[in-house]
């Protein structure tokens, strides 16, 4: 049985194309949400490294086996006797054609990974004549849905670009879901337009808790100088089942430590019970 509540801790950052500088600025936001009383603290998507440089990439990226931020990451978990879900971190693989990961794991307080998932849906849009973006060409999505467990709460792991998939989230609902994690780095012109209310969407549609801890400002690339750099929209949010903005992290990095009622959830559930009502139907005739 879930507990009545959970606090949790959001951390929102700046990272660049340097590991270890990303780390260093990763591990003293994690400490400052566990000493305010976060029990799960999540960090964004790509928390280990963002560059728009795919040479840099396949340089500097390594294995889960391998990889130094997955390794402190996992210590200070364990030394701070917490949850930490590593929203998502750019891994280096054994498949043939050379393709990464992004991942996101979630961390027991012993410090142990207790599960991972590989996002699902890559970000290959076009968002201007002048910018665009295409996630397959150097990442291989992943092919399942993943339902884990944190301080004995089921939750649903999603990365970024899934947020716009609901049947998605409906699943990882219906499988029993009471928290959605979105870790994410968002492109500022659609996270303008569509991230708060995707966001709340999903909570209304599900009935659960959204999650979403975000990269924002301009990432860093001093090892790529002729690339554009690249920008996030920032506003880590965490969204009840209601769909109400509980926490708006803004455009700095920083934590956000909040208490969650999950009591909230049956409330929201028993009021729009429609998790239960899918009916089938035959699909739309092309005309």
């Amino acid at each position: 049985m879930s507990p009545a509540s959970l606090t949790v801790g959001l951390i929102q950052l700046t990272v660049g194309d340097a590991p270890l500088t990303n780390l260093q600025a990763t591990i003293p936001l994690i400490r400052q949400a566990a000493a305010q009383g976060a029990q799960l603290v999540l960090t964004p998507e790509a928390t280990n490294l963002l560059s728009p440089d795919r040479d840099w990439q396949r340089r500097t990226l390594r294995t889960e086996a391998q990889d130094p931020t997955l390794a402190a990451l996992r210590s200070e978990a364990r030394a701070l006797g917490i949850w930490l879900l590593i929203g998502s971190l750019a891994l280096a693989t054994d498949d043939a054609d050379g393709r990464f990961a992004n991942r996101s794991l979630l961390i027991d307080p012993q410090g142990d990974i207790v599960a991972r998932y590989d996002k699902l849906h890559m970000f290959d849009v076009t968002i201007s004549a002048t910018e665009s973006y295409r996630e397959s060409a150097a990442y291989r999505p992943g092919d399942r849905a993943v339902l884990a467990r944190a301080a004995d709460v089921p939750i649903g792991m999603t990365i970024c670009y899934d947020l716009r998939f609901p049947h998605l989230y409906r699943q990882l609902a219906q499988a029993g879901a009471r928290i959605l994690t979105v870790p994410s780095a968002f492109n500022p012109v659609t996270g303008e337009a569509h991230w708060e209310t995707l966001l709340r969407a999903r909570a209304i549609e599900t009935g659960c808790f959204v999650l979403a801890p975000a990269q924002c400002g301009t990432h860093p690339a001093p090892h790529s100088p002729d690339r554009p750099a690249r920008r996030s929209h920032g506003h880590a949010l965490v969204v009840d089942p209601w769909g109400k903005v509980l926490v708006d992290a803004g455009v700095t990095p920083g934590i956000s430590v909040v208490s969650l009622d999950l009591t909230a959830v049956d409330r929201a559930r028993s009021s729009i019970p429609s998790l239960t009502h899918d009916r089938p139907f035959a699909a739309p005739e092309i005309p």
